[in-house]
């Protein structure tokens, strides 16, 4: 914030979402509209895929394996995809990934109109899916940098946020409906739809080529970025703190057997929900996240926070009690997030900006793509209750033990970081923002 800037809302004005990005940047608004469409809709098939598979297979450790087939495709198109983004026009490869979604989603819905619907598309369309997504997400979240004024970015990761969580709460809960009561079919047709209308939104968004320093997409190209992450440590550290969170605690895979466990079927949807839910309610009170400049220690306390209430989701014999904590989970995540992306988009320089942004879709995907297949495999060995509440505590356990390993993490500060500065100058030097309302 600089000298002149106006004082900050008190009171409950200063609780309620910062709205600056939306008013100064109509790309912003374009994208942001774009990305709570479709978004709404992959949660439709977020929900219908393992309910799908748990129809077909009956198994916890078949639906955990969602996680296995989305595992190598993330791992490679990742970290290639940060460096596409960085050398190619971001709003072409958003759209492109965006139009490759939408035909897989009509792959599923063919395949779900079958008479007997086949459990191998299942599987290829995931690791489809998770190739698209891990090219389309560096190169968006490399642009929202450059259409958002450098201060405002913290209130920009609060309005993502919540389009993401409405999506995210309505979605789930809508796709329980959906799936009993109209059949699988109708929530891949959903999904389908949602897409084409991203597509139709972000291809008027500016043009957004790649920047003049910016390296062609290679394997040095990628190296670079990962040397540039490996210098940064309290960077390191929020990757590997959300890494353990997720890899840990992520009990997504088991909700249709601990629905079953707690005679509660009904509640399934709703399960799905809460997570999204306690997001929700975060990036609905989130105005004061932009008061708050050790970023650090927040992404440590909630991560850890996460872990525990996933614990005693597990324990929980009472389904309201799970939905609860559940929530509760869901806020923490938000808030970790809210404070990651933070620190991600106020120190990494631009030209760097894809392939980072790629290393951080490693972070926050492949904990739970893995944490998948892990909860499935404990689930088949110990139980499914086990499995969640077991998850949780260790995730706690980890999180405090790299809190205690990353000093650099502990002692970030946005005021005073020389990654910060350097960038918050760069940006106040340069032309004004690109996009005005």
């Amino acid at each position: 914030m600089t000298d002149d800037a106006p004082e900050p809302p008190s009171g409950l004005r200063a609780m309620l979402p910062d709205l600056a990005p939306w008013r100064a940047s109509r790309d912003f608004r374009r994208l942001w509209y774009a990305g709570l469409i479709s978004n709404f809709g992959s949660f439709l098939t977020f929900v219908a895929l393992p309910v799908q598979l748990k129809d077909l297979t009956g198994s916890a450790a078949a639906v955990g394996a969602i996680g296995a087939v989305e595992l190598v495709p993330l791992l490679v198109f990742g970290l290639y995809g940060g460096a596409l983004a960085d050398a190619w026009d971001k709003r072409k490869l958003i759209v492109w990934t965006e139009a490759g979604q939408g035909l897989l989603s009509v792959a599923l819905l063919l395949n779900a109109l079958l008479p007997h619907p086949a459990v191998w598309p299942l599987y290829v369309v995931a690791a489809l899916s998770s190739a698209l997504v891990s090219v389309q997400r560096p190169a968006l979240d490399s642009l929202w940098p450059r259409i958002v004024a450098h201060d405002h970015l913290p209130a920009a990761a609060s309005l993502n946020s919540f389009r993401w969580t409405v999506g995210g709460v309505a979605g789930p809960a809508l796709a329980g409906v959906v799936v009993a009561y109209a059949g699988l079919g109708w929530a891949y047709g959903a999904d389908l739809l949602t897409f084409a209308v991203s597509v139709v939104l972000v291809v008027r968004i500016a043009a957004s080529p790649a920047s003049h320093e910016a390296a062609k997409p290679s394997l040095k190209a990628i190296a670079e970025g990962a040397r540039y992450a490996w210098g940064r440590k309290e960077l390191l550290g929020t990757y590997a703190v959300d890494l353990a969170a997720m890899f840990l605690a992520m009990p997504l895979a088991l909700l249709p057997f601990l629905a079953d466990e707690l005679d509660a079927d009904w509640s399934l949807g709703l399960m799905y929900a809460s997570v999204p839910l306690g997001a929700l309610l975060v990036s609905l009170t989130s105005g004061w996240t932009s008061r708050i400049h050790r970023h650090g220690r927040m992404v440590v306390l909630s991560a850890a926070l996460w872990g525990l209430a996933i614990a005693a989701a597990g324990i929980m014999d009472d389904v309201w009690l799970v939905l609860l904590f559940l929530t509760v989970a869901g806020g923490c995540d938000m808030v970790s997030g809210i404070f990651r992306g933070a620190m991600w988009n106020q120190t990494i320089p631009d030209e760097l900006r894809g392939r980072l942004a790629g290393i951080e879709l490693l972070s926050y995907s492949v904990g739970p793509t893995v944490g998948q297949v892990r909860a499935g495999g404990f689930a088949s060995w110990w139980g499914v209750r086990t499995s969640v509440w077991s998850g949780g505590l260790l995730c706690a356990g980890a999180v405090g033990l790299l809190a205690l390993c990353l000093p650099r993490l502990m002692s970030y500060d946005v005021r005073t970081n020389e990654h910060a500065t350097r960038l918050r100058k760069q940006r106040e030097a340069a032309a004004p923002a690109p996009m005005e309302a």
